[in-house]
């Protein structure tokens, strides 16, 4: 409903103030202007609730004109109507602005960073913290969380997509959904919508893991290996990861007390684990990696030069800390390889070939042995510790073909070097 106002815009602009009182312009219902002595025009309203007068400030002219003030009177008047205080509402109002501006994405993103980071792998949390920092914090950290809209990440998204960042691009899509899901749940916002952005990013294509898998290429690149004139920690590191073929950040955060010299066994635990893949497992349990005598023989010389410590490969600038993430693919280029020849993930998928292609294993033990889930025939997965005496028999067959590939390397060398 529309009110006929008294007061009229040009009324207002030449409004005048009285130098001895305030000065009071009504127009209707409540609604008036009141002007100071020094010329200050602001517009109040006086209502009745639950049988008190009240009058609530609606804001400053010119910044306020007569047809918003008079649009704010009639809002004011439905709350009234309702049942509701409009002052009381105004107090409301303005605490929830304030927490809508404490709980922006960035904060909520920073709050559900530091409840998850103690499951993250230290990899983990560091390629979260950067695809919040580089990727998401610029163009949607100040948005409020519950004023976050598909549209609005979307362009986000399409601002990493633009610098060719497509993987990057898909995993910011999915770290923002799991913010906005604990936003959800911790009542900062009604809904996840970014299920709603399916098909809306271009799909980055599928690159693997460089890998040699050639056997002659793999005997060179053993023979490079022993010829690595870097850290011998780091040397020692490229030995028993293409012997054990773990994954990287599980090779780097080997710790002493899980090497059993009389077991000839490195016991990985489930927790570990847990944090160490980037997939979850179906059910959590200790990772068991067979050592071969040649495992054995590269952990007992390491033992001499960090054995006091914790780690079995610790970093190189604090025995404290755990080799870095980069360390081993550092070596690897340093030795000659591109990171499209080989990196220190590609040991996984060397052995994985050749131990089934060449060596003719079967490939449920070769499946265990990678801390694969590999199921039977009714989909169940296997325990794995019940085929350890045939992957242990397996990872020493492997290690003894590592050294005749080495020696057929080093043989067809002299033999070059001699023509």
């Amino acid at each position: 409903m529309t009110f006929a106002n008294k007061l009229t815009a040009l009324a207002v602009q030449k409004a005048k103030p009285d130098n001895l009182k305030f000065r009071t312009l009504h127009d209707g219902e409540g609604l008036y202007l009141e002007i100071s002595k020094t010329g200050r025009k602001g517009w109040r309203l006086k209502y009745h609730f639950e049988g008190r007068e009240r009058r609530i400030s609606l804001g400053v002219y010119p910044a306020i004109s007569l047809e918003e003030a008079c649009e704010r009177k009639r809002q004011a008047r439905e709350f009234v109507a309702k049942g509701i205080d409009p002052m009381k509402r105004r107090e409301l109002d303005k605490l929830q602005k304030a927490e809508d501006k404490g709980n922006t994405f960035e904060t909520v993103a920073e709050e559900f960073f530091n409840i998850r980071e103690g499951e993250w792998s230290e990899g983990h949390k560091e390629r979260v913290s950067c695809l919040m920092k580089k990727n998401l914090n610029p163009w949607i950290g100040k948005v409020p969380i519950n004023q976050l809209a598909a549209p609005i990440l979307l362009k986000a998204l399409r601002k990493i997509e633009a610098d060719g960042k497509l993987e990057s691009a898909k995993k910011a899509k999915e770290f923002a959904g799991l913010v906005l899901r604990y936003a959800v749940t911790t009542g900062k916002t009604e809904r996840n919508f970014v299920p709603d952005l399916r098909g809306a990013l271009k799909t980055p294509t599928t690159k693997h893991m460089a890998a040699i898998i050639n056997p002659e290429e793999v005997g060179r690149l053993l023979l490079a290996i022993d010829a690595y004139e870097g850290n011998p920690i780091v040397c020692c590191a490229l030995r028993l990861a293409a012997l054990v073929f773990v994954r990287p950040g599980e090779l780097r955060h080997a710790e002493w007390f899980e090497i059993d010299f009389k077991r000839k066994l490195w016991i990985i635990s489930a927790e570990k684990m847990k944090k160490d893949k980037k997939r979850k497992a179906e059910k959590s349990e200790d990772h068991i990696v067979p050592l071969s005598r040649q495992s054995l023989e590269i952990l007992q010389h390491i033992q001499h030069y960090t054995g006091d410590g914790r780690y079995v490969f610790p970093s190189v600038r604090s025995l404290k800390r755990p080799m870095s993430e980069n360390t081993v693919n550092v070596a690897i280029r340093t030795m000659g390889y591109t990171k499209d020849d080989m990196t220190g993930h590609g040991f996984r998928a060397m052995a994985k070939t050749l131990l089934e292609e060449e060596l003719e294993f079967d490939t449920k033990w070769i499946g265990m042995q990678l801390a694969h889930t590999v199921k039977d025939v009714h989909g169940r997965a296997y325990n794995r510790a019940k085929c350890l005496k045939q992957r242990t028999e397996m990872m020493q067959a492997w290690a003894d073909y590592l050294d005749d590939l080495r020696e057929k390397a080093k043989a067809r060398a002299q033999a070059q070097a001699v023509v």
